[in-house]
C-alpha cells in the first residue's frame, strides 16, 4: 500500500469499508440464528438486507470513481466478527447472551459510524459529491441500526430481569434490586 495523497487514502478507507462490509454479510445471518429475541433477531436479518445495499454502493461508488479493489481483509471488522462468533457459541441463558448479542452489534456499528464519517469527510473536502450522498445515507442507516439495537435493549430486555435470573443463575441464589 502506498499512500501519498487524500484520494489514496479515500481508496484505501473504501477498500477496508468494503471488506468490512462484505464480512458482516457473512456474520450477521449467525448473529441472527443466534438470538432468542424475535425482535433482536428481525433487527438483524433487516440489517443484513441494508448491508447487502451496502456493499452495493461501496461497488458502485469503487467502478464511478475508478478505484482499484485491493481485496485486503478488514482486520478491524475481522476482529469484531470473532468477539462476536464467541458469544454465538458461549452457553447461558437466552436473555444474557441476547445481551452479549447486542454489545457486540454496537461495536461493530461504532466501527463503521467511525469509518463512513472518514470516508464522508474525505469525499467532501476530495469534492467527491456522488459518493457523499451515498456515503451519508449508509452512514445513516448505521446510525439508526445502532439506535434499534439501543432501542431493543433499553426498551425490554434489561427491564426484564436478565440480570437477576443471570446473577441468579451464577451463584445459585437469587438477588433482588438489581
Amino acid at each position: 500500500m502506498e499512500l501519498n495523497s487524500l484520494q489514496d487514502v479515500f481508496a484505501e478507507q473504501l477498500n477496508d469499508l468494503r471488506s468490512a462490509e462484505q464480512q458482516l454479510v457473512a456474520a450477521l445471518p449467525k448473529m441472527a440464528n443466534a438470538a432468542t429475541s424475535n425482535e433482536l433477531r428481525q433487527a438483524f436479518e433487516e440489517h443484513l438486507q441494508e448491508t447487502r445495499s451496502h456493499v452495493e454502493r461501496i461497488d458502485e461508488l469503487i467502478s464511478t470513481i475508478g478505484i482499484a479493489t485491493t481485496g485486503e481483509e478488514c482486520k478491524g471488522m475481522k476482529g469484531l466478527i470473532e468477539e462476536g462468533e464467541e458469544i454465538i457459541s458461549a452457553n447461558g441463558d437466552g436473555m444474557a447472551k441476547d445481551a452479549a448479542l447486542i454489545a457486540a452489534a454496537q461495536r461493530v456499528e461504532h466501527y463503521e459510524i467511525a469509518a463512513y464519517g472518514t470516508v464522508l469527510a474525505l469525499a467532501d473536502h476530495l469534492e467527491l459529491d456522488d459518493a457523499t450522498d451515498g456515503l451519508g445515507q449508509t452512514l445513516n442507516e448505521e446510525e439508526m441500526a445502532d439506535k434499534l439495537l439501543t432501542k431493543i435493549a433499553t426498551g425490554g430486555m434489561f427491564k426484564s430481569g436478565v440480570n437477576d435470573r443471570a446473577v441468579s443463575g451464577s451463584s445459585g441464589t437469587a438477588t433482588q434490586g438489581r
